[in-house]
């Protein structure tokens, strides 16, 4: 819980950074634009490059994960697979992306990430799983999504940490929000943001368990 809490902090510190560094617009499709998503070649799972120009024309999220982990991590990848399930039914699904990053890319082969994915059916086109060289991946974390990541003081549960945001970036690969991916009302801005930004309905279901439709505060 105090590592949830200092990497909110750092979120939230971030994003008052990204605030004051650029002149936030607001689109007329919902939450206005932070930042850009800079360019990056990586490798996905299956062992090919994959590149920024990969997510050129799709609405994506974003979360940065590592494998071994024990304790934030495979919430977010449980919340993530839930994001799957929901878009997965809707018309514009083919439209959408979701990409997660290890940041221990020297464990996180592409092998490795392969069996994660597995473990939470990610469908291999749609939820893209991502390694690479250390320095770039930690560099797009701090520099290009304004997450914190870094190694853990000594006596921390991980070896690690990294943010627990989810981050959303539209066609153009700007980033329009910011999300706290284990706050029920964080994901619901999450996909009530989404589908402005993709150019969906909103979503007006009530059914029992629905998340869309629901509006958090914003981060």
């Amino acid at each position: 819980m105090v590592r949830r809490a200092a990497n909110g902090l750092v979120a939230c510190a971030a994003l008052a950074a990204v605030a004051l560094a650029c002149d936030l617009t607001a689109p007329a499709d919902g939450p206005p634009s932070y930042s850009q998503v800079p360019d990056f070649e990586l490798i996905d799972r299956r062992g090919n490059v994959f590149t920024r120009e990969d997510l050129r024309g799709k609405v994506f999220v974003a979360d940065f994960i590592f494998a071994s982990c024990t304790s934030m991590c495979p919430m977010l990848s449980s919340e993530m697979a839930r994001i799957q399930r929901t878009l997965e039914v809707e018309p514009f699904w083919d439209e959408i992306r979701l990409v997660s990053i290890s940041v221990d890319p020297e464990h996180d082969t592409p092998e490795v990430l392969a069996e994660y994915a597995d473990r939470y059916d990610a469908d291999p086109e749609h939820w893209r799983f991502l390694t690479g060289a250390r320095e770039e991946i930690w560099s797009l974390s701090v520099d290009g999504f304004k997450l914190a990541v870094g190694d853990a003081p000594a006596g921390a549960d991980e070896p690690l940490f990294h943010s627990d945001r989810f981050v959303l970036a539209d066609r153009e690969g700007r980033i329009r929000g910011y999300y706290d991916a284990l706050s029920p009302d964080g994901r619901a801005k999450l996909l009530a943001d989404l589908r402005a930004v993709v150019g969906a309905p909103a979503e007006t279901s009530s059914a029992p368990g629905s998340l869309a439709g629901q509006r958090g505060n914003p981060e």
